[in-house]
């Protein structure tokens, strides 16, 4: 399956080698084939549109939609907003990387978990917050950490 991925994705770029601008929908295209797009897809990526290295890798580390690595199936993001840091997201965030055993945007090992430290998610009066995937947990202690994240490992 990824060797077929890698053919489609030099199919793709071959397709749209002359169009301009073409670097944008060639690494949303190897974001969704691969999942993220690593050093080797942005090489091949480099070397199919006649580009530098440093360009794709600019492009790709700029916008927010891209990953370098692969994120997990359950995406964790606590705000350290200055609402949430103030009422003490860093020590939510601290308890969260302690239970998954991860550092800020890596992922578990077993595929599961990403964490991210993010800035205002807009929910400020729940303060502090974390979101997981598209559902957010406010007004939340460490303490609380441990129970949600089983909640998501039994899923």
């Amino acid at each position: 399956m990824q060797n077929d991925n890698y053919q489609k994705l030099a199919e793709f770029i071959r397709a749209h080698k002359q169009q301009k601008g073409a670097l944008m929908p060639v690494l949303q295209e190897a974001q969704n084939l691969f999942g993220c797009v690593p050093l080797d897809v942005q090489e091949i990526i480099a070397d199919g549109l006649g580009v530098s290295l440093s360009e794709v890798y600019g492009v790709a580390t700029f916008y927010s939609q891209f990953s370098l690595k692969p994120k997990g199936k359950y995406i964790c993001g606590v705000c350290l907003g200055t609402a949430c840091y103030v009422k003490g997201s860093q020590k939510v965030l601290d308890e969260l990387l302690s239970e998954l055993n991860i550092t800020v945007g890596d992922t578990t090992q077993d595929g599961l978990f990403t964490v991210d430290a993010t800035r205002c998610l807009g929910a400020c009066g729940l303060a502090p917050v974390m979101m997981i995937n598209d559902e957010v947990y406010g007004r939340l202690t460490p303490e609380e950490i441990p129970e949600i994240i089983a909640k998501y490992r039994a899923s």
